[in-house]
């Protein structure tokens, strides 16, 4: 999977999925744009990224917000002149329930991020990815299609199974223009995720999974440079999960 001076923009890379995800493009030669909102965990990837490869380029911004979001963009075409990956990762959980009064709160903030973001960026990233025919890569979750796991999650399934179709319909729009879009649906990983969320962490979540065991973040890295890469050339629309066997449970 040759990736050599392609450009590479992954929101939410200052840990988790996305850290390793830019690590990962680094490895390959590609140049990548690392954007994030925490400036001290975003040089460690950078850190992390030089290791490997080339250095990236760092975009501190609130993608949630329209102006960041386009500035987000403009630099990288500033910098490296086209665009040819986009993988919206960035995503977070906020509790909300029907009956504690939180739901619309949390909604309205999840949303914002998880899919209102992925969203803006796709059309912001599509006039550059139809000139490279570039691809794009949204990291969603067995929660926007599983059963509902736990109330205080609802606001994160909804966005994600939004997520999942607004791939399907992105995919059948700029196909036309020789554009992919895919998703990745990730199972219970190892990340900082619940902890950035708020939550209390699961440490017993491979007891959920049929193969009693828990995704490292490398392997869903793996499964995005693989849809990335021309290997993945005849698959646009897809949901590749990956969960151990979660759902079968």
């Amino acid at each position: 999977m040759a990736f050599a001076d392609k450009v590479v923009f992954i929101s939410g890379a200052s840990s988790g999925i996305g850290a390793a995800t830019a690590i990962e493009f680094a490895k390959e030669g590609a140049n990548v744009v690392i954007n994030g909102r925490n400036e001290t965990k975003l040089k460690n990837i950078f850190q992390q990224c030089a290791e490997h490869g080339k250095e990236p380029l760092i975009v501190k911004a609130d993608i949630s917000k329209d102006e960041e979001a386009k500035r987000a963009i403009e630099k990288t075409i500033e910098q490296f002149g086209r665009l040819d990956v986009l993988v919206n990762n960035a995503g977070f959980s906020k509790s909300g329930t029907i009956l504690d009064g939180n739901l619309m709160s949390s909604y309205d903030a999840v949303i914002a991020t998880n899919l209102r973001a992925a969203m803006h960026l796709t059309e912001l990233a599509t006039p550059h990815l139809i000139k490279t025919k570039g691809n794009i890569i949204n990291v969603s979750s067995i929660c926007g299609s599983s059963v509902p796991v736990t109330p205080i999650l609802i606001s994160y399934c909804v966005s994600k199974a939004a997520l999942d179709h607004f791939t399907r319909c992105a995919a059948l729009e700029l196909s036309e223009f020789g554009v992919r879009v895919n998703v990745v649906s990730p199972g219970p990983v190892l990340t900082d995720f619940q902890e950035n969320s708020g939550m209390v962490r699961d440490t017993d979540q491979k007891g959920f999974t049929a193969l009693k065991r828990v995704s490292e973040s490398k392997e869903i890295a793996d499964l995005i440079l693989f849809l990335a890469s021309d290997k993945a050339k005849g698959i646009t629309g897809s949901n590749y999960v990956c969960d151990n066997g979660f759902l079968l449970k």
